[in-house]
């Protein structure tokens, strides 16, 4: 009998009859839900606790204060629960790079890394899913991890963002729960790097302020076509600060320069088992080829006076800001040029802590990022073994500095100089005994503030007032929980809203609970009816009217939210061309298509009958020393259409065309087709498209004189003649019928997907 997953094996206690020994003792020590006999929640000290909703902070939108034993508990635990595997973020592919600031933000900000216009730092950034664990498939539907850390001259600065611009959640002391209900149901520990489960959607649907989340959640943006292929963002509202003490609050963007495109969901079950390491394989094969991903760096800039013009508060991370509203300024490049040495050493023990920052960067009072400082660091702790772990050599700094740290494991310095400060050999007019400037004695607030900026250099976090109420509390603007993920659903394209559609589908089909289902849809009802109205037909359920009829405004900008915006970049460059050489196939074109693919930024791989040589037409087979012999990097049978952007068939002799015959080869046409991927072929290739492979899905009457057709991703160059095709050598300099074909299948392969293709009759 198939496990159901509907929670039954941990909601009850079972009886013990019948159990055997060993299972019985260890049933003495198992808690069940709700737990035997307890009446009240409470912490570790088993005191009583009345909100695990909301942390302490001064003032509702003040800091959170570290005072709250409550949140430290829980956090502290949650951060330890795992060792030595991140709890988060397991699964993950690293690089090196080099970030280039090339417009200065010195108005905003004294952090030299984004003042000094054209100054390298250094980099290292980490991509990576969230719920899986380490050995989990990479093309999951996950939330997709964005870590950058600058090794500026100041210190490390970290950005440890996502891929999207919105959280789940908008307090820190949730994240526990989250994460918990993301990951594999309790009993049996399934599924594996999916929320496709009841636990998950059932704390979704009792979360309101879930649904922006959420929905970005069910978009394409979880199933990304590329690392190199995918946006960054800071998430929550940063604060930078000048030289004079001026703070600007800050939202970061990265941008990535090949655009931003995804795989569809057919793609995503294949490959995971087809390649499970799809994602990091793509970014190493980029890099060692010298396609090096860029990426722009922007910021979202609102000063302190205009912090609550909008009817969204700053510091919630579940929304965003509209471009319309405050337009992203870019300012610099990063560029990942180097793979990881030894993975272990750098990728695994990379150590991202949200608490490293630099002179000129701040926290705001996000109560999610409040915590994030914490708990990144106390992670650290129990995954690499001890306090030490900055030292480990990808973790180490690259400016001078001095420590009074000492001993704990992996200390890793051999430091003779004192431990402790202040020192005979670091303070100024030793033998003296002065106040030092770092230890502020409160005279008044100018006082204060006029010591801390007196050295901008030094001035880790410069002075801000804050005061309120302390107690556990929420600002008025963080109860909107539909309006953002209304603006959300109405940016996108019909074709991603059908997309999240089927992935609901496919989603809260998994779940067993009736009551998450329709509470569920319920909430997404909030955010348009119409919406709901279509996932509800998956389920039998009728949806009422929404109690927040959705606003119908949109957004768009340099960011967009759709990835069919026309503000996204649709380019060929990036993109993996799979060239199909069979024995007998024509060399003039393949040779002639692959250089103008690969001059235009293409990746182009061969596939033939075996790995190694392929024979053209002419050349006998078995003759390695032939002219015209191509080397190929897979046979047939070693790879799928699923690891390709686009696909050419050119044509070829009687064997080419037997070749093609192939079941293997036929799935490729198709599977390509389906999956909405641009096709090319030429000669014997188009009337086997066109009868064997994708039999009724083509018109071949309506240019049947014509050198090629183009339509919907498909260019089939029918009537290119052998005489024509003597001219692809020339394939660049624009040359008549053949340039024009090779033009048209570079124009297909950077729209990347051609959604307008009717699928509906092709098997795949």
């Amino acid at each position: 009998m198939p496990y159901n997953g509907d929670g039954s094996a941990w909601a009850e206690r079972p009886a013990t009859s019948g159990m055997n020994a060993k299972i019985a003792d260890l049933d003495k020590s198992s808690v069940y839900c709700p737990a035997d006999g307890d009446k009240h929640l409470s912490v570790f000290s088993n005191a009583p606790v009345d909100n695990l909703d909301t942390s302490m902070r001064a003032g509702t939108r003040g800091p959170t204060s570290i005072a709250d034993p409550v949140a430290r508990e829980r956090i502290s635990h949650f951060d330890h629960e795992r060792i030595p595997e991140r709890v988060v973020h397991a699964r993950g592919a690293g690089a090196h790079g080099t970030f280039t600031l090339h417009t200065s933000l010195e108005e905003y900000t004294c952090a030299k890394v984004l003042t000094k216009v054209g100054q390298e730092t250094p980099t290292f950034t980490r991509f990576s899913t969230v719920l899986g664990s380490s050995g989990a498939a990479e093309t999951a539907r996950e939330v997709r991890g964005f870590a950058t850390k600058f090794y500026t001259q100041e210190g490390n600065w970290d950005i440890v963002g996502n891929n999207i611009p919105v959280f789940f959640i908008q307090d820190g002391i949730k994240f526990i729960d989250l994460i918990h209900s993301g990951k594999p149901e309790p009993d049996v520990a399934l599924p594996q790097a999916q929320t496709a489960h009841d636990s998950f959607w059932d704390f979704m649907s009792l979360t309101p302020e879930t649904l922006h989340m959420a929905a970005w959640s069910l978009s394409d943006y979880t199933i990304p076509r590329s690392y190199r292929m995918m946006k960054g963002f800071g998430v929550n509202t940063y604060v930078l600060v000048s030289a004079t003490g001026k703070r600007t609050f800050a939202k970061f963007h990265w941008k990535p320069h090949l655009g931003t495109h995804s795989l569809v969901w057919d793609e995503c079950l294949k490959l995971g088992g087809q390649d499970p390491d799809y994602l990091r394989r793509d970014l190493a094969d980029a890099i060692a080829g010298g396609a090096f991903p860029k990426y722009e760096f922007g910021v979202q800039l609102v000063s302190e006076e205009d912090e609550e013009s909008f009817d969204f508060d700053l510091l919630d991370c579940t929304k965003l800001i509209p471009e319309e509203l405050v337009p992203i300024k870019w300012v610099g490049t990063l560029e990942l040029n180097k793979n990881p040495t030894n993975y272990f050493a750098e990728t695994e023990q990379v150590a991202f802590c949200v608490s490293n920052m630099v002179p000129g960067i701040d926290f705001s009072n996000d109560p999610m990022l409040q915590l994030r400082a914490f708990s990144y660091f106390d992670t650290q702790l129990s995954r690499l073994g001890g306090p030490n772990f900055s030292s480990l050599p990808i973790n180490r700094g690259v400016c001078p500095f001095i420590s009074t740290a000492r001993d704990g494991h992996s200390q890793h310095r051999i430091q003779a100089g004192p431990h402790y400060y202040p020192n005979r050999f670091q303070t100024p007019n030793a033998g003296k005994c002065p106040h030092g400037k770092g230890q502020n004695y409160a005279t008044s607030e100018a006082a204060v503030k006029e010591a801390a900026l007196a050295d901008p250099e030094t001035m880790t976090f410069a002075p801000h007032k804050v005061e309120g109420l302390r107690a556990k509390q929420r600002p008025p603007k963080f109860a909107d929980d539909y309006t953002q993920a209304q603006l959300f659903y109405n940016s996108l394209s019909e074709v991603e809203q059908q997309h999240m559609a089927e992935a609901f589908a496919f989603e809260l089909g998994h779940c067993d609970s009736r009551q998450v289902q329709e509470t569920m849809i319920d909430r997404f009802n909030e955010m348009d009816h119409d919406f709901a109205v279509t996932i509800a037909k998956s389920f039998d359920y009728e949806v009422g009217e929404p109690k927040h009829p959705n606003h119908g405004k949109k957004t768009t900008g340099q960011q967009p939210i759709s990835m069919l915006d026309s503000n996204n970049t649709f380019t060929a460059a990036g993109r993996k061309v799979g060239i199909m050489c069979l024995d007998g196939f024509d060399g003039l074109q393949v040779s002639a298509l692959s250089t103008g693919l690969v001059a235009m930024g293409c990746v182009v791989q061969f596939v033939g009958q075996r790995k190694g040589p392929a024979y053209p037409n002419g050349v006998k087979v078995g003759d390695k020393s032939a002219s015209g012999v191509q080397n190929t990097d897979f046979p047939v049978e070693g790879c799928r259409s699923t690891m390709f952007d686009a696909l050419f068939f050119p044509t070829g002799n009687d064997a080419f065309a037997k070749s093609l015959e192939s079941g293997r080869v036929i799935h490729f046409v198709r599977e390509a087709f389906g999956h909405f991927k641009p096709i090319a072929a030429v000669g014997v290739a188009v009337p086997w498209i066109a009868h064997k492979c994708l039999p009724g899905s083509l018109d071949m009457k309506a240019d049947a004189t014509a050198a090629f057709s183009s339509k919907h991703g498909l260019i089939l160059g029918q009537n290119i003649t052998d005489s024509e095709a003597s001219a692809w050598t020339k394939l660049t300099k624009g040359v008549k019928d053949s340039a024009t074909f090779g033009s048209a299948f570079a124009d297909a392969c950077a729209a990347h997907r051609h959604w307008e293709r009717d699928v509906s009759g092709v098997a795949f």
